[in-house]
């Protein structure tokens, strides 16, 4: 990144393109010579001290860029950014199946062995990392694929690929889609589909593979399907008739892993079908008993067009002229463990200009989930939740064919729907591409229908309570399964209704945590939210309550400060009175209060209401240290135990980031929490973690030397024993940078109007994850896809200003970025659409248009441009007009429509203010 000599820590009360106008070099400096002095301090005994710079010598016309639309991120093979791309293509929780840089499948973590710890992540291994003082064992778990990542050639563990052969001007070409063949390979990053595109300067043809698993939002079975699609386009870019045949080929995957000399034998047969040729894949065992291997089961390879050659036995490396002709139909066997492959192939004459596309369909089906599986969640004895759907693979790719043109469209919709935004492509990458978790093994869906996660892949199971709230894509993208988990889960298998208590890990704990009890608290009113009508909080009010009422319980001493001894995320019990425990709780008694409300429970809604109140007094008058909320000790205990004390955390104010993304009203002062937030940016953001980290021991390595981030918790005055008196071995946390709590942080910087600071952040992530030097779809934490990640769908909330309430028909939009000109995706209970703003003098209009499903809107709140009084608001459906009403609360406009409006796809909903 670019630097100056001298540039500033953003000013937030200060707007970024007046900051950049008005303020000159020397101005800038004086700003922040005055903060200087606590880093003069001499180091204390015993503790390290603070070095993280408050200057953060950022180019402003760097930041400047931040914002720029750009285009979709494209990694080049000329660039060496091709080897570590692994990008989710199999289908949510139906295993990991990556798309590689070039094209080519690899991994194929389709056989049921991520469990703990016999494979905590995608390549298990522990390996050696410098931080700069010590050369350190890391293990999977604790980031060795974040140090060393997964190269695609290395994980290759089924044969499958495609090859052209082109007849030009009397001369045959034959290459393989494989980044070797190819003077440069493209891959264009743009989930839930990438377009790999293959260069040769002496061909005159385009080449373009598009690669995806049906994704649909709002439409969690469609998008669940066990099955992989590629697209392949060849175009004639020149003015003569060509001759191309293109051929792909696909092992056997049946009992791949286990299959052993006289087991059996490997069976490839030929699908005949009116949609598509294909070959399915099974394997026929001479023993008994053998069938209940986690890797027995069957995969397909298909191409959707009947009329295509088949190879049943495909032996021809490298591919030559042979392979694309002279077919065999029928069946071919293999004995184990030897490969057996199956090869479908197709010719067509081009003319100048002309073009073919052929789509190819892989799909798998294996229903037997690991032993050590079964034992941590009774569900899993049943088999998986497209085991219930379809009883092969066969049957997959059958399902799939039918209804291939619903499928791809709504996919291919969904994605340029996404894109069809002012946001910066970057941005719009970074805070979606975590959804990509859901299509690993990290989750999975039973066939009761039960959802379930890791923590990260393999590692820490049970869908973690204080983990999994922290994610924000899913309930956002697909409600129907937080409804499912909330349902039968958090109130369910985990649920004690004697207290009301939630457990962390559900069955396979027996302990509530404090931070994944309110934050659960808070997703019930998310998931009630993101519901078309109430149902979902009728069916589940006085469960609900009982949760509500076990949390407002651990505030021993009445002060609405939560003060019981609980375990929370960072994997210790701390005693006291903790920021941002207690400001979480106080957000989930806001949240408790509006359900009691939306329930017509007005004893509950005071009770709450009052916990909150006293709360937010107590804990801006006792937890504010004039910068940042911190830590208060147990009156007892001291600080005895481990604890963030004095010290500058990230999570401090997270209960009014939480309070943004459900929409609620505040629940702490503006200005104490923008202090707070200035302090994190100023004591734990650095563009450099290197030095930090080689002073600061004990930390996993998520964010390495040369890269930024910003710091768990740091010690800013330089206390000595800023932890407490025990230092456990959780302080190592302390010293880390992990993605889900710092897109947390950018999500509320961005809520709260701290757009350079927040954008900063979460392209410093971004950076971290660029294919140069990792997978950029592998956000890693304890584990590889870790679940916390999924936090950074809330920044682009938060950029959207976006608030929704399905019962209540009720919709809100606030832009961060570009107000002026806006545009962007948003999802509702029954439908996804986009959302458009333009300002102009004495005129603003929004419109709203649905793509996908429906959307009912009773009310709809809006701010209008700064400066601009509203007289007048014409709503227009299609041209016509509908009678509303409007009113101002604070800074917003409210309307209310005199009827409610249903949109369906075709239709626009227009509101001109004047």
């Amino acid at each position: 990144m670019p630097k100056s000599p001298v540039s500033p820590d953003f000013i937030p009360t200060i707007k970024r393109r007046d900051f950049i106008t008005k303020s000159s070099i020397l101005t800038i400096g004086f700003l922040f010579s005055r903060h200087l002095g606590w880093s003069r301090s001499l180091k204390p005994v015993g503790y390290p001290v603070h070095n993280i710079p408050v200057n953060k010598n950022l180019d402003l016309l760097w930041v400047k860029s931040l914002y720029q639309r750009g285009k979709p991120t494209i990694y080049l093979k000329s660039r060496n950014e091709l080897k570590y791309i692994g990008m989710p293509v199999g289908g949510l929780h139906a295993g990991t199946v990556y798309l590689g840089g070039d094209g080519r499948l690899w991994l194929w973590g389709i056989y049921n062995e991520s469990e703990e710890p016999k494979n905590e992540g995608i390549d298990p291994k522990t390996v050696l990392w410098n931080d700069g003082n010590t050369v350190r064992k890391i293990r999977s778990r604790d980031g060795a694929s974040y140090v060393e990542p997964a190269i695609a050639e290395n994980k290759r563990v089924l044969e499958q690929g495609f090859a052209v052969r082109i007849l030009y001007k009397g001369k045959v070409f034959i290459k393989e889609l494989n980044e070797n063949h190819w003077d440069e390979v493209s891959f264009q990053a743009t989930y839930p589909t990438a377009i790999v595109q293959y260069t040769d300067h002496h061909l005159p043809v385009s080449i373009i593979l598009t690669g995806y698993s049906p994704f649909i939002p709002m439409d969690a079975d469609n998008s669940s399907l066990p099955a992989t699609i590629l697209r392949i386009e060849v175009k004639n870019l020149s003015s003569e008739k060509i001759e191309v045949s293109l051929i792909g080929w696909m092992e056997n995957g049946a009992s791949k892993l286990s299959a052993k000399k006289g087991d059996g034998k490997k069976v490839n047969s030929v699908m005949p079908s009116e949609k598509f040729k294909g070959i399915f894949s099974e394997f026929n065992f001479s023993k008994n008993g053998l069938f209940t291997a986690t890797d027995s089961g069957t995969t397909s390879f298909a191409i959707l067009n009947p009329k295509a050659g088949v190879h049943t036995a495909f032996n021809t490396w490298p591919v030559t002229d042979a392979g694309f002709t002279s077919g065999f139909s029928q069946n071919s066997e293999m004995e184990a463990p030897e490969k057996l492959i199956g090869a479908l192939f197709t010719s067509k004459t081009l003319v100048g200009g002309a073009s073919m596309k052929e789509d190819f369909i892989i799909s798998r089906h294996f229903n037997n989930p690991n032993d050590k599986l079964k034992e941590l969640v009774k569900d899993a004895k049943e088999g998986y939740y497209y085991g219930t759907k379809f009883k092969n693979a066969g049957e997959v790719t059958e399902y799939i064919a039918s209804h291939f043109d619903q499928l791809s469209a709504q996919t291919e919709l969904w994605q340029r729907t996404w894109n069809d935004s002012t946001l910066p492509h970057w941005f719009l990458e970074r805070t979606f591409v975590n959804i990509g978790t859901l299509a690993t093994a990290n989750t999975y869906r039973f066939a009761s229908g039960r959802f379930w996660g890791w923590e990260g892949v393999g590692a820490c199971a049970g869908t973690c309570t204080h983990v999994w709230q922290y994610a924000q894509s899913m309930g956002r993208i697909f409600p129907e399964l937080e409804r499912i988990l909330r349902q039968n889960v958090d109130l369910g298998v985990g649920f004690r209704p004697d207290s009301g208590a939630i457990i962390f890990r559900a069955e396979n704990e027996s302990r509530p945590a404090i931070d994944g009890q309110a934050g659960t608290i808070l997703r019930f009113y998310r998931e009630h939210q993101m519901s078309a009508n109430d149902d979902f909080l009728k069916t589940n009010w006085q469960n609900i309550k009982k949760a509500m009422q076990f949390m407002l319980a651990q505030d021993k001493n009445g002060d609405g400060m939560t003060d019981t001894p609980m375990e929370n995320t960072l994997d210790a019990v701390w005693e006291g009175e903790i920021a941002w425990i207690v400001g979480l709780c106080i957000a989930a008694a806001r949240a408790g209060q509006a359900m009691a409300e939306d329930m017509g429970d007005a004893d509950f809604s005071l009770v709450c209401k009052t916990y909150l109140e006293k709360g937010r007094k107590n804990m801006e008058e006792q937890l504010f240290n004039g910068e940042y909320f911190i830590h208060k000790p147990d009156a007892a205990q001291g600080r005895k135990k481990l604890g963030s004390y004095n010290t500058c955390h990230i999570d401090q104010v997270y209960g009014q980031s939480w309070a943004h993304q459900v929409g609620l009203p505040r629940v702490l002062d503006k200005e104490k929490t923008l202090s707070a937030l200035r302090s994190l940016w100023k004591y734990n953001f650095t563009m450099d973690v290197g030095p930090y980290i080689k002073t600061h021991q004990g930390g996993r390595p998520y964010a390495v030397s040369g890269e930024g981030g910003m710091v768990m918790n740091t010690n800013p005055h330089n206390e000595d024993k800023p932890y407490g008196e025990n230092e456990s071995w959780q302080l190592g946390y302390f010293h880390e940078c992990m993605s889900g709590f710092e897109h947390q942080v950018a999500a509320h910087m961005m809520a709260e109007g701290m757009v350079d600071q927040s954008l900063t952040m979460t392209r410093a992530i971004h950076d971290r994850h660029h294919a140069a030097k990792r997978n950029p779809y592998n956000e890693i934490e304890c584990s590889d896809h870790y679940a916390r990640a999924m936090a950074s769908y809330g920044t682009f909330i938060s950029a959207c200003g976006f608030e929704y309430h399905g019962p209540k028909g009720y919709m809100a939009f606030d832009p961060k970025i570009t107000p002026e000109n806006f545009k962007a995706p948003f999802t509702s209970a029954e439908g996804w659409g986009t959302f458009k703003q333009s300002q102009t003098a004495g005129k603003q209009l929004n419109t709203i248009e649905i793509i996908y499903g429906k959307l009912r809107l009773r009310t709809f709140a809006i701010k209008a441009a700064k400066g601009m009084v509203i007289k007048n608001v014409l709503a227009k459906m299609n041209g016509k007009s509908h009678e509303v009403s409007f009113r101002k609360e604070e800074d917003r406009y409210i309307i209310d429509f005199k009827s409610d409006l249903e949109l369906t796809p075709l239709q626009k909903l227009e509101l001109i203010l004047s």
